[in-house]
């Protein structure tokens, strides 16, 4: 693997500043991209698949572990192919790997409870309201 966005010159990919991982628990396959392109589509081995296998990491703890299993699985993958470079596409897998790992991993902040403010009340019932007329409105008329 050469260096790239994300990767060191070890090959590893930078998921956080304190955490990388390994080049050999990230496997990547290579395929033919298919779709519209001629022969060079349906060829070159351009389109790359980046596989991340979350139970047999050694670098992250059970509870990342946990967290990226929650959010992806027990495998992630990303994949790219808009390239017609396999480079650039293993680039752009690895980027959507270390996104996705980056996101499962940040932390969560918690939700705090909130009230509706006074005029959110107010519109509401308001609506509710217009709603209830423009139903009334397409009834029958009362017989007199």
């Amino acid at each position: 693997m050469s260096v790239g966005p994300r990767t060191n010159g070890d090959g590893s990919l930078t998921i956080q500043p304190r955490l990388s991982i390994p080049a050999e628990e990230i496997e990547l396959r290579v395929t033919t991209s298919g779709g519209p392109g001629g022969q060079h589509a349906n060829r070159s081995l351009t389109r790359v698949v980046a596989t991340f296998r979350v139970a047999t990491s050694n670098v992250l703890s059970d509870e990342q572990k946990r967290r990226v299993e929650e959010a992806f699985g027990s495998v992630v993958r990303s994949s790219a192919s808009r390239f017609r470079s396999q480079r650039q596409n293993r680039f752009a897998a690895l980027e959507q790997l270390a996104e996705k790992l980056a996101t499962s991993l940040a932390p969560r902040t918690p939700r705090r409870a909130t009230q509706p403010t006074k005029g959110a009340q107010v519109r509401r019932v308001d609506q509710k309201k217009a709603r209830g007329r423009l139903k009334e409105q397409r009834r029958r008329p009362a017989e007199d």
